[in-house]
C-alpha cells in the first residue's frame, strides 16, 4: 500500500476551519482543536436558529393578526375560525402583512369573518 502524505488536504481542511473561525475571542479563532470545536458548536446553534427562525415568525405573525383582529372587534381565535368558515384560504404570513400594511383589506377580512360566524 502506497504511503500517504497529508500536506495539501490536511492544511486545506485546518484552513478552513481557521478561516470559519475568525472573529472568534483568543484561542478559539487561532488554534485549530480550540476553533475546531467553537465552529462545530457555532454550526450546531446556526441549524438550531434556523428552526427557531420559523417559530418565531409564526409567532409574531399570529401577534399581528391577533393585535388587527381586536380592532375590528374579534379576537384571534374568531377570526381565525370565522376565515375557515367563511372558505378564505390565506396563510397567516399573508395575513399579518395585510395586518400591518393594508388595513381596509383586513377590514373587509374581518367582516367576511364575522358574517361567517353570523350564519354559523
Amino acid at each position: 500500500m502506497p504511503r500517504v502524505k497529508r500536506g495539501t488536504k490536511r492544511r486545506a481542511k485546518r484552513k478552513k476551519i481557521l478561516d470559519r473561525a475568525s472573529g472568534y475571542f483568543l484561542t478559539k479563532s487561532k488554534l485549530y482543536r480550540s476553533a475546531k470545536e467553537a465552529v462545530e458548536r457555532g454550526l450546531k446553534f446556526a441549524y438550531a436558529g434556523r428552526r427557531q427562525k420559523k417559530r418565531q415568525f409564526r409567532s409574531l405573525w399570529i401577534v399581528r393578526i391577533g393585535a388587527a383582529a381586536k380592532l375590528n372587534g374579534l379576537n384571534y381565535n374568531q377570526f381565525i375560525h370565522g376565515l375557515k368558515v367563511a372558505g378564505v384560504e390565506l396563510d397567516r404570513k399573508i395575513l399579518a402583512d395585510l395586518a400591518v400594511n393594508d388595513a381596509a383589506a383586513f377590514r373587509s377580512l374581518a367582516e367576511q369573518a364575522k358574517s361567517a360566524l353570523g350564519g354559523a
